[in-house]
């Protein structure tokens, strides 16, 4: 039967091109972040590629002998290097040998700053990847009335929790901007203004690149999802055994 609208008429048909239009924007949404992907991934790869392939030495080269140059060969050189340089600087000689590169890299003023400046950035990134937000939550920003989304990092400790208002725990939250969240700002809420969601944090940092337009289930549309999808999974299971 054909849909029928609110008032109880039939809806009009859609034409053969906005059907064409609905199928390729929702093929797009698909298609687009995949061919994306890949691509920056093999943009890498062929980039790390054509730096470091050309100092391996041809009896080490694999393409030497098959005749055709291998994908990632590259990469995979690099990632041995760094593990291998990794290795080593952990026992006493390696330290002194990084000790006494970095005492001559300081002789060097603009070299120097440049290499403090790209140290500083390299540690940066890796300390932020070891660790994570615990929460995303919800704080009254920019006034009250309003709300924003923040990430929850720590319970606010040393002279900032001792300088708050007597007898109320402080919470250390990053406030990210849109659509970049890596930028933001840094906040110390108290506990009692700080409302805790049950979206996870990359749910959370999902919703704020995309503006608002991606929003994550509720927790009732979760269970009803998981309620829906039992019957099929035990269906399936049921097939197999």
């Amino acid at each position: 039967m054909a849909a029928r609208n609110a008032k109880g008429r039939k809806a009009p048909r859609r034409g053969f091109w906005q059907r064409m239009r609905g199928n390729f924007l929702t093929g797009l949404v698909v298609v687009a972040p995949t061919l994306l992907t890949i691509y920056l991934i093999w943009t890498v790869i062929t980039f790390v590629d054509g730096k470091i392939v050309p100092w391996v030495p041809a009896a080490y080269n694999p393409s030497t002998y098959i005749g055709v140059d291998i994908p990632g060969f590259g990469v995979l050189v690099f990632i041995l290097f760094t593990a291998v340089v990794g290795y080593l600087t952990k026992n006493l000689f390696g330290r002194q040998l990084v000790h006494l590169a970095e005492d001559w890299v300081e002789r060097m003023p603009i070299v120097r700053s440049i290499y403090n400046a790209l140290k500083q950035i390299v540690e940066t990134v890796l300390s932020q990847s070891q660790t994570s937000f615990k929460q995303a939550c919800l704080i009254e920003y920019p006034r009250k009335g309003l709300w924003a989304i923040a990430f929850i990092s720590t319970e606010t400790r040393g002279e900032i929790a001792e300088a708050a208002p007597a007898g109320e725990p402080m919470l250390s939250v990053f406030l990210p901007t849109t659509p970049n969240p890596t930028s933001g700002f840094l906040l110390f809420v108290p506990r009692s203004q700080v409302v805790i969601l049950d979206m996870t944090v990359e749910e959370a940092a999902k919703l704020v690149i995309s503006a608002g337009l991606v929003s994550p289930p509720t927790a009732q549309e979760r269970a009803a999802a998981a309620r829906r999808a039992a019957p099929r999974t035990a269906a399936r299971r049921g097939g197999k055994g």
